[in-house]
This record gives C-alpha cells, structure tokens and sequence, in this order.
C-alpha cells in the first residue's frame, strides 16, 4: 500500500530526560524520528508543548501531510489512567493528576491515547519486535527498576483503572531486602539492574582481591560487571548467581500466573543475551509449575531496545 493511501501513526515515549518520538506506518516502519529534552514543569504544559515540538517534526521530516496521521500515543512513566487519558502521578515529571490526553488533543487536534511506558514497551515488542510471533507474552524490563507489561490475546492488559501489571512489586522475599517504593522483598530489589550494581559493589568491597578491581571501582560498577568476571572470579561468580537466583524465581511467578508464550527480557541487563537467557531457561524449565514440555514459555531477550516504547505508543492505534 503505498503512503498516499496508508494512514500513519505516531508514538512518544517520554523519558525523565528525553522526549523520543516515531512516526511509523502500520507494519511498524519508522518513517522518522526525533526528539527533544523533557521540560518538569510542575504545571505539565512545558512538556505538552515539547511533545507537540516532536511531533511536527515527525510529521516534517517524513514529509507528510498531517491529514495522514491516524493518532498519537503516548507511553509516560508513573501511574496512568489510560481510560480518561491523565498521569495520576509521575515523580520524575513532577506531574499529578494531570489530564495531558485533553490538553494535547487541544493543541494537536489529533487522536490521543496513554499508556505506561512499560506497557508501551511491551506492545512494541509484541507487535515488532522480540513477541511478534505470540499471542500471549510479558515484557520484563531490568533496569534501575522493574517494569512490566502484558499482552493478553494480542491485546494489552491493564488491569483495573490501568493500574496494573506491576511484577516488579511483588514479593518474593518476605521482609527481604528493602524496596523503592517503601516494602520489603520485592521483585525490583532483586533483579533490577541497581540490585545487582549494588550487590556487585558490595562484592568488590568484601574481597578487595576480586578481580573485578583491576577494571571498575565501586562508583563505576556497571550491570554487566559481574557477568564479564565471572568465570574468572569467584566473587563476581556469586553475585551473577545470586541475581540469576532471584530472577528466576520471579519469572516463575511470572508464568504460573499468565502462562505467557513468551517472557521477553529488556533494560540493560537484556544486553548479557543469551548469556543470561539460556541459564535462566534451563532453571526456569525445572520451576515452572507442571514442567515447561506442555504450554511451554520461551524466555528471550527483548530486540526493539529504546525504540520500544515509542512504537508501542503508537500500536495503541493499530
């Protein structure tokens, strides 16, 4: 079908420092892409006019007609109330109850939806990316927390009042290690990147013979520290153990509720690949409720990277 008669659609995913946008066609083509910083501004019409920015841009460098654009989607972090289109709260954008789906549907005139970044992400990847091949998949993204997303039947699930689908907050350590949202045990204390750069500096700091010294000192440790030592450290070996332990455990959790066809791993310690993916399938393999022979879950790293929330933005439309 050619873009004379193909409608469009575009996607922007907004970051704690960056606003990143995509205008992409309904096979999931990026046409363009730009991006611009993200303005805090308490009263939320900075950022509205910063999407809008991003936005004419896309339209500009793809050199289409505005006529052409289908709709506009927004993943944001925080709490989202997709339904009637505001942020409930969003820390790092120092937003609440904010009702960003009007106030952008007054200066663009366009069709606008919402969802949370992490669900973003996983439409993204389920519909272009590492998913696209299931029906039924979850999103795990390990980085300085935990998110999630599910889709159900090729459809994304909510939950009620779109407040669901938060993995990265349950617990799987009772009165366990402590949480950033105020709890104890949670899955985020444990298999966020920041769980494990926390507990490779503790690692480094108990065995000043460790060789991960001869590279990185505490304040420079990375997610994939311990995972390039370990076959050569014993320190950092235990550290990898003791998240791929834990990860592991939540994925369980993971599938014995939703019993996806796919549990796909992205944030940045996604890029270890199957390093970190054929370990935690052979453990998960002999966790998993009822075995994973019948109904078997594929545990994969994530392939779409940062551009999966803006495409996901966008697949709210398609």
């Amino acid at each position: 079908m050619s873009l004379n008669k193909e409608k469009l659609y575009i996607g922007i995913d907004i970051g704690g420092m960056t606003i990143k946008g995509a205008l992409i066609c309904a096979s999931g083509e990026i046409l363009s892409e730009s991006s611009t910083n993200t303005d805090c501004a308490s009263d939320g019409i900075a950022l509205c006019n910063n999407i809008v920015k991003v936005v004419y841009s896309l339209i500009d460098k793809a050199d289409v007609a505005k006529e052409k654009i289908a709709g506009v989607g927004i993943g944001s972090p925080g709490v989202i109330d997709s339904i009637n289109g505001k942020i409930i709260f969003a820390g790092n954008l120092k937003l609440q109850n904010f009702p960003i789906v009007n106030a952008l549907s007054e200066l663009l005139n366009l069709p606008i939806k919402i969802t949370n970044d992490a669900n973003a992400a996983a439409l993204g990847e389920a519909k272009f990316g590492a998913g696209k091949n299931y029906k039924n998949s979850v999103l795990i993204t390990l980085g300085t927390g935990v998110g999630s997303g599910i889709i159900i039947d090729g459809k994304l699930f909510e939950g009620g009042s779109s407040a669901g689908a938060e993995f990265g907050h349950t617990v799987i350590v009772e009165d366990g290690l402590p949480c950033s949202c105020g709890r104890k045990g949670c899955i985020e204390a444990y298999s966020s990147a920041a769980a494990l750069m926390k507990r490779t500096r503790a690692a480094m700091t108990d065995n000043l013979s460790s060789h991960m010294w001869e590279k990185y000192i505490p304040e420079t440790v990375t997610g994939k520290t311990a995972f390039e030592y370990e076959k050569t450290d014993k320190a950092a070996k235990e550290v990898v153990d003791w998240y791929v332990k834990y990860l592991v455990c939540a994925l369980v959790n993971v599938a014995n509720v939703f019993r996806p066809e796919v549990i796909m791993l992205g944030g940045g310690v996604s890029a270890q690949g199957k390093n970190l993916t054929d370990r935690l399938q052979k453990l998960f393999d002999e966790r998993v409720f009822g075995g994973n022979a019948y109904a078997p879950v594929k545990i994969v790293a994530a392939t779409l990277g940062n551009k999966a929330g803006a495409l996901g933005a966008a697949a709210l439309f398609i």
